[in-house]
Formats: structure tokens, C-alpha cells, sequence
């Protein structure tokens, strides 16, 4: 009998739980106050080439600069999983977008910063061939980019 008690206990506490959270979602308490989702570039990451996807993201005059510092390895036995580090030392580094020049869509990945975050992102990337990773840094509503050539010995992108 304790057994079935305990069980009808169980089965109440559901069914008012369950009750609770739809009374409170039709009564709009449960509403999210806002998105903290950041707005992206669909065309720039659909991009085929990386002029494309330096037109997406809005990077129409892009300057070489040595601010920017990419550890990464200089060969990548496997392309699924190449670490790549990056470091803006540019003052005001609102984002950094890293491509991959040979790769089918070049624009890997873009995160955007704060004010008065640091500019550094800690990545694995997907590399199909030898290839150039680029890095683009806006500071200061300028662009800077940076470099480094990844040779691959087994590629990533279905190589």
C-alpha cells in the first residue's frame, strides 16, 4: 500500500508541475525578456569564395596588419581538427572572422566582442586542402587582416 502512495504522490506532483508551467505560458509570465543571440552575415558564410565573404561581412578595404597573431600548426596531419588561436593586439577589436581560402565555403567562423573584451578566440577548424587561414579583425570600424599558411596532410572537407 506505501508503494502505491508513493506513486500516486509522484503522478500529483507531475500533473501539478505540468499545470503550473502551461497556466504560467498562457498567461505570458513565461515570455524571454530578449535574444542574446549576435546578428550574422548568411550570404558572407554562404560565400563561395573569400571576396564573397569579405563583401558579406562588410570588409571591403582590408589592411595587412601585424596585430594580429595566429598560433596554429604548420602541419595539420588532420584537416577535421586543426587548433587555432587567435590574438588581436589592435585597440577596439569588435570582431574577428577566420576563413580558410581553399575551403568550399571560405568563412569558418566569426565572433563578435564587447567593449573592453579581449580580443582573442580559441578554435578547431575544418580545413579541406593546404591553404591559407586568414584572419580579419574591425577595429575602430576598420579592417585588419593576418595570414598563415596550414599545409594538410589528410583534408577535412571529405578529402
Amino acid at each position: 500500500m506505501n508503494e502505491l502512495n508513493q506513486q500516486r504522490r509522484t503522478l500529483l506532483k507531475s500533473g501539478c508541475a505540468a499545470g503550473i508551467v502551461t497556466l504560467a505560458a498562457a498567461s505570458g509570465l513565461l515570455v524571454p525578456g530578449r535574444v542574446l543571440a549576435a546578428e550574422w552575415s548568411k550570404s558572407a558564410f554562404e560565400a563561395k569564395s573569400v571576396a564573397d565573404a569579405l563583401k558579406g561581412l562588410g570588409a571591403a578595404d582590408v589592411a595587412t596588419s601585424s596585430d594580429i597573431l595566429i598560433k596554429a600548426p604548420d602541419i595539420a596531419e588532420n584537416g577535421s581538427m586543426v587548433p587555432v588561436e587567435v590574438t588581436s593586439q589592435i585597440a577596439g577589436t569588435q570582431s574577428i572572422s577566420i576563413l580558410s581560402e581553399k575551403n568550399p565555403l571560405p568563412l569558418l567562423a566569426a565572433f563578435e566582442f564587447t567593449d573592453g573584451a579581449q580580443g582573442y578566440v580559441s578554435t578547431r577548424i575544418k580545413m579541406g586542402q593546404t591553404s591559407n587561414v586568414r584572419v580579419v579583425v574591425k577595429a575602430g570600424g576598420k579592417y585588419y587582416s593576418a595570414a598563415k599558411e596550414i599545409k594538410v596532410t589528410i583534408g577535412g572537407c571529405g578529402g
